[in-house]
């Protein structure tokens, strides 16, 4: 029997089709995923029949034996209310700030007309979700949550009315490896306990094999293969499909021997230390990272290798002078970095941030973004210096000039990114550190970086410090890796080693999840 239906669905937004022609069927306990590059409609054809988008929908929705074409958005809050969750890309953003995790949960459980559960309850609901301590994170606000424990609440949020399906827009994207595979068999175990039938989008193609029944491929708006997943996933029969398994990152491949030979130690840190202070009266201090040592030689790449909480991003925030250091020394060439930056040393390493739209400031147009690290960095510059520059920097990332009077919004993910990566060339930088820079990117995309990282790493000779929790992405441009947990390196190496003899617990899990 049919839990959900979608017959011949179409999607336009101001006149423009988006989606066209999509069927597919949910039975309950099932999960059926869409699977596809940025901008391929999976989104839109998973949210547009709950009224969730700007899109207009065409042919037939049908969930639970209720046809939602032509509600009206009374009649789709209800169906919300009532019969559906929703898992978001997210959590931080999806989540209220100002609300701790019962007042999330108590709202949630109350919308469909429940009582307000007590206390024993909400922790109940945490518990069924794999929160450790559930008591304890009923008290806590999102930001003092990890990314798996915000992404654990919303899916207890999610399900905290009993909705008959979910839908899970990109749950597990954000999050490394080792959270990704406990996120997708959380959602495996509570379908198949509940009888919730679940519509999964991901771009995480290697998961879909293990947690996904069926899986329908799209690209540009239509369905180009769908059938069962262990199908798609051994033996894609469509070219693109083919191409999105091809560009996923597996450590089944060749490690590359084509890597440009290191020179001299660019920077080196000994014993770095970040201390946080606690919160509350009686909180103790929290130690982020713990003695740190690291070196990166002039065109190396380095790879900061480790899960949600570990360290990597405080790190590469000291090393680049944006965050905090409280003991220990980064050294340049030899020559200690002073805690605040001269104009001379902020230029010499440059960040690239995860989320490219979230570090681009949405009311700059592109020329204006990328043109700004000069403005600080380079005052002698004329006007027509800074365009030439700019130019060169579009150029140096395969962007085309026409894109540098577009503003964010109007790019896509792998452009967006290709932008930010373009505003920390402008400076002339001899390393980058790259923070996630292709987690929030879809296969196709995120090769297309990685191809553009390691041109940049052969023609220009720029070092790199690669924060990341893939080892199968840092294998595809790393000359070597340090494993962290718990703010401390617990093995380092070359990929191989770590990769064919994994020695630390930490390695071990990330080589299995990889």
């Amino acid at each position: 029997m049919s839990l959900y239906r979608l017959e011949s669905l179409s999607v336009a937004i101001g006149g423009r089709v988006l989606v066209r022609d999509v069927s597919l069927e949910i039975a309950p306990g099932e999960c059926v995923a869409l699977a596809g590059a940025s901008g391929s409609g999976k989104s839109l054809t998973s949210l547009s029949p709950f009224g969730l988008s700007a899109g207009r929908i065409g042919g037939s929705a049908v969930l639970d034996g209720k046809e939602l074409a032509g509600l009206d958005e009374a009649a789709l809050r209800a169906v919300r209310r009532d019969t559906v969750g929703f898992v978001f890309q997210q959590p931080l953003t999806a989540l209220t700030p100002h609300l701790t995790s019962a007042q999330h949960l108590a709202e949630c459980a109350m919308q469909a007309g429940g009582p307000r559960p007590d206390r024993a309850a909400l922790g109940d609901m945490l518990d069924a979700v794999g929160l450790a301590d559930p008591l304890t994170k009923l008290k806590r606000y999102p930001h003092q949550l990890s990314g798996g424990e915000r992404q654990r609440l919303m899916i207890a949020c999610a399900i905290a009315h009993g909705p008959r399906l979910l839908i899970a827009d990109e749950p597990v994207s954000a999050l490394d490896a080792h959270l990704r595979g406990e996120i997708m068999a959380l959602l495996t175990r509570l379908r198949r306990e509940t009888g919730m039938g679940l519509l999964l989008v991901s771009h995480d193609l290697a998961s879909l094999e293990h947690h996904a029944d069926r899986v329908l491929v799209m690209q540009e708006g239509h369905v180009v293969e769908a059938g069962a997943a262990q199908m798609i996933a051994h033996a894609p029969q469509h070219a693109y499909s083919q191409a999105l398994w091809a560009a996923t990152p597996n450590l089944k491949s060749a490690l590359p021997d084509d890597l440009p030979q290191p020179g001299a130690a660019l920077v080196e840190a000994r014993g770095l230390t970040v201390r946080f202070p606690g919160s509350g009266l009686f909180a103790k201090p929290m130690t982020a990272v713990d003695g740190v040592d690291l070196m990166v030689r002039a065109g190396e790449a380095v790879a900061l290798i480790g899960g949600s909480g570990s360290g990597k991003s405080t790190i590469g925030r000291g090393i680049a002078g944006l965050g905090p250091v409280s003991a220990g020394t980064v050294l340049w060439r030899g020559e200690p970095l002073s805690a605040k930056r001269t104009r001379d040393q902020r230029r010499l390493i440059q960040p690239v941030f995860q989320d490219p739209l979230a570090s681009l400031d949405p009311r700059w147009r592109v020329s204006d973004i990328i043109a700004e690290p000069l403005v600080h960095l380079r005052p002698d510059l004329t006007s027509w210096g800074r365009a030439g520059l700019v130019k060169k920097a579009l150029q140096l990332v395969d962007l085309d000039g026409a894109l540098a009077d577009r503003l964010p919004t109007a790019l896509s993910g792998g452009q967006a990114q290709r932008v930010a990566i373009a505003r920390a060339l402008v400076a002339e930088p001899e390393m980058l550190v790259l923070d996630e820079a292709t987690s929030a990117l879809d296969p196709l995309v995120g090769a297309q970086i990685v191809a553009l990282l390691k041109r940049l790493q052969r023609d220009q000779g720029i070092a790199m410090l690669v924060i990341t929790h893939d080892l199968a992405l840092a294998a595809q441009f790393c000359h070597r890796a340090l494993v962290l947990d718990a703010g401390r390196i617990v093995e380092q190496g070359s990929i191989a080693d770590l990769v064919n003899h994994p020695q630390a617990a930490m390695t071990q899990r990330l080589v299995a999840a990889s």
